[in-house]
Order: structure tokens, then C-alpha cells, then sequence
């Protein structure tokens, strides 16, 4: 067991501690816990979590230098997108000169799928990637135990710390060695279309792709975005893919979800999910899906290819 201590200044390590709570009061009494923890220190301190929640702690901690609450607005229900969030709410605090602690919750409770919630999972797990060699940072992930335990169990596994009673313990669950343990696709709704594609075929795949949008009413801007991403992941499936792939298209819970399939392997799973620098090569693509797709489900495997579902909110 370690006690609850601030990240040493100067360290290059990053905390990624889960905080287990049941209800409101509790919910506060430890991110309030840890945010003074963090004022003993002179840390500064960022709040990443629902606006409901962002109220509660307000009434007990004010916004100020050291203390500061975003917007998660136009992230939270976007999994791919908040790790480079973060590591901009996280550059600009580093940029002060002083340690920063951070406090994300997701709207789990808000929560439209059983994708959503899969995706937002393996979030927490890639965060622990994503600043393995970043600034010294320390993140309080706090999650209600009203929801069920097997879920807690895999919040645990992407977690290497949890708090309890106001101190930190190693969790038991954490492998830094171990893969991510995905849950399985679900089968494509029926009726779905399918077509094969190779070079050439691009203006083709998104006629399938307008005609199947046009059906459940997506239109206008929304259908053109859908079509810029569905190009970037096709024509990535023709230059690193194997030449050709399989696109499949089909609506469930008010989504059109258009599914690519190849031959090729994303070796890096951070791809695409933090922001490119302008000497970067690679990954801009995916980095664009992101931001024009509501959710996007990424599976890669040497073995079995990669599977990469583009899912759209439909309207009304």
C-alpha cells in the first residue's frame, strides 16, 4: 500500500488511479480529497467530468489559476478523441511550471451502447500508453460501483492504482504486460449490404454507402463527412490492406454503421488518436476519421487483419 503523496517534480512518471464510489456525496468527498491533496502541494489541478457532477464540485471548490473545470462537451461520448484532449488540457497546465493532477469521469450513465461503453473502456486502458513517456501527471478516475461488478473488474484491469478510504493500493488486475481483452464485435444487423473493393472502386463504395445513408435519412453535411472517412479507411485498406477490402453497411440503434474489412495490421493502437504534428508521417487519416465519426471500433491483429467500424448518428 502507498500512501497518497504528490508526483514528484521533475519525474517523468504518470498515475492512473481509479476511484471506485457509490453515490453523490461520496463521489465528491473523494474528488475533494484529492483536489486539496493537490493544493497542499502547489499542484495544479484540471477537472474533466459531467457537467452535473462539475456543479457538485464547484459548490466546494472554486475555479481559479490552480484549479480549472473543461468543457468535456464535445469529447465525452467520443472515445477516440480524448486522449488528445487531455493531452492538451495536460500541456497547458505542465507549461506553468508545476505538477498537475486530473480528475476524468465519462457519462457512463449517459452511455447510448454496448459499443460506446466498450470503447470507452479501452480509452482508460490506452491512456496508460499514452503518457507512459509524457509530462508527470497524475489522473483520479472516479466510477460508480452501482453499475455491474464485471464492469468494475474491467475498469480495475485498465487501471495500475486504485484509491480507497483515502490511499492508494496497487490493483490487482493490472497487467502492464497483458493485451487488451476486447470484447467480441457483435454480428451485423440484418439485412446488410456487402461489396468488395479494390483500387479503383472508391467512387462505387460511396454510391453503396449514400444509397444505404439515403434510406434512414442521412443527408447534407453529415453523409459528406461519412463519405470523407469511409475514403481515408478505404484507401488505406488498398495501399496497406492486401489492394482491396470488404465494406458492409447496416443501421442498429438509430447508427449506420459502415464496417471495412482488410488483410493489413495497425501496429500501433495510439494511431489516430492524438493530435498530428506537422512533421508526422502517417496516421493523419485515421486522426480525421475520428473527428468526423460519432464512435469508430478499431480491431487488429496480425493473424486476423483489421476490422474498422465507422458508426453514424442517425437523424430524428
Amino acid at each position: 500500500m502507498t500512501s497518497s503523496s504528490s508526483v514528484p517534480a521533475g519525474s517523468t512518471g504518470y498515475r492512473h488511479e481509479l476511484y471506485p464510489y457509490s453515490g453523490s456525496d461520496e463521489f465528491v468527498a473523494g474528488a475533494v480529497d484529492f483536489i486539496q491533496e493537490a493544493l497542499e502541494g502547489d499542484e495544479a489541478v484540471v477537472v474533466a467530468v459531467p457537467q452535473e457532477k462539475a456543479s457538485l464540485l464547484r459548490a466546494q471548490v472554486r475555479e481559479g489559476d490552480t484549479v480549472r473545470y473543461v468543457d468535456t462537451s464535445r469529447v465525452a461520448h467520443h472515445p477516440g478523441r480524448l486522449i488528445a484532449a487531455w493531452q492538451e488540457w495536460i500541456k497547458e497546465r505542465v507549461s506553468e511550471g508545476r505538477p498537475v493532477r486530473g480528475i476524468g469521469e465519462s457519462p457512463w450513465d449517459q452511455v447510448g451502447s454496448a459499443a460506446e461503453a466498450s470503447e470507452l473502456r479501452y480509452h482508460e486502458w490506452l491512456l496508460n500508453r499514452a503518457f507512459a513517456q509524457g509530462p508527470a501527471w497524475w489522473l483520479l478516475c472516479p466510477y460508480d460501483v452501482a453499475r455491474d461488478d464485471a464492469a468494475l473488474t474491467q475498469m480495475a484491469r485498465c487501471h495500475p492504482e486504485i484509491r480507497r478510504d483515502g490511499r492508494t493500493v496497487l490493483s490487482e488486475d493490472y497487467d502492464p504486460r497483458a493485451p487488451y481483452e476486447f470484447a467480441a464485435l457483435t454480428d451485423p444487423c440484418d439485412p446488410y449490404d456487402e461489396f468488395l473493393y479494390t483500387s479503383g472502386d472508391l467512387p462505387a463504395l460511396r454510391e453503396k454507402i449514400a444509397a444505404c445513408a439515403e434510406q434512414h435519412g442521412l443527408t447534407g453535411r453529415r453523409l459528406r463527412e461519412l463519405h470523407l472517412a469511409a475514403t481515408e479507411v478505404a484507401t488505406n485498406s488498398i495501399r496497406h490492406g492486401g489492394g482491396h477490402g470488404v465494406l458492409r453497411t447496416w443501421s442498429e440503434a438509430r447508427r449506420l454503421v459502415c464496417e471495412f474489412r482488410d488483410a493489413g495490421h495497425l501496429e500501433d493502437p495510439l494511431t489516430g488518436r492524438a493530435m498530428p504534428t506537422a512533421r508526422q508521417v502517417g496516421g493523419r487519416g485515421l486522426w480525421l476519421v475520428h473527428q468526423l465519426c460519432d464512435l469508430v471500433e478499431i480491431r487488429s491483429t496480425p493473424h486476423d487483419g483489421t476490422t474498422i467500424r465507422l458508426h453514424t448518428e442517425l437523424p430524428g
